[in-house]
């Protein structure tokens, strides 16, 4: 098994582009477990399921052929022979994401698939982000960080990716993401071991160097320019 980080958030904390750019700066793989969901929303919806009907979503398991890559500078997602990487973006699926990861025996699917991805990586680390890595996925990992920020703060980061949506729309939206993902999964709270760290005084290359720096104080084979400064951290011990 490489090195895992394991990196939770809520949305809009930042969480899959600062994990994208810790993981290019020091030759990890990275994978996105949100993509995995996504791609089978998108899988049921062109099989006709109805995406609001568990045991429908779980009968369509078997026929999921899902690849997705592991380069931090460029991946492409697989259904099949269909490549789905801009396709499972689509505010459609984006609707309907959240009902099929609330159903347990996918979450159960998709985690032991998570596993077998970051046990074959061709690398000498992984960081995997989502929403109950810390916990679930790789409650074991020698680094689990949970990156947040305030909600003002997550809602104007979100709102200006995504040109022509006011502050208020992309606030309303995180918010009903944010209140369906937490009946499954606590990702707003650290678990005991599970160091926190908070953006909302920094700045994009800030951040990462945060996130870098709490993984080479469990990391000491990484080089010694991988230093983070001005993070604000903290970790719940156990």
């Amino acid at each position: 098994m490489p090195f895992v980080v394991a990196v939770d958030g809520p949305a809009g904390s930042g969480k899959s582009s600062v994990s994208k750019e810790v993981a290019r700066r020091l030759d990890f793989g990275f994978l996105d477990t949100g993509a995995a969901y996504r791609a089978l929303a998108w899988h049921a919806e062109a099989s006709g399921i109805d995406t609001d009907d568990a045991a429908s979503v779980v009968s369509c398991l078997d026929s999921f052929d899902y690849r997705i890559g592991t380069d931090p500078t460029g991946y492409s997602v697989q259904v099949g022979a269909v490549d789905v990487t801009e396709a499972i973006r689509d505010p459609q699926i984006s609707a309907v994401v959240s009902a099929v990861a609330r159903v347990p025996e996918v979450r159960r699917h998709l985690i032991e698939l998570f596993r077998s991805i970051m046990a074959a990586v061709d690398a000498s680390g992984i960081i995997v982000e989502g929403r109950d890595i810390t916990t679930v996925v790789a409650p074991d990992a020698p680094v689990r960080i949970l990156l947040t920020a305030s909600e003002a703060v997550r809602m104007g980061r979100r709102s200006a990716e995504l040109t022509g949506s006011s502050v208020e729309a992309v606030g309303e939206q995180l918010r009903k993401r944010d209140a369906a993902d937490s009946k499954v999964v606590d990702f707003m709270t650290a678990a005991d071991g599970v160091t926190t760290v908070d953006s909302t005084e920094l700045d994009f290359d800030q951040t990462v160097e945060a996130v870098i720096g709490v993984i080479r104080e469990a990391a000491p084979f990484l080089a010694p320019e991988h230093v983070a400064r001005g993070a604000q951290i903290s970790e719940e011990t156990p």
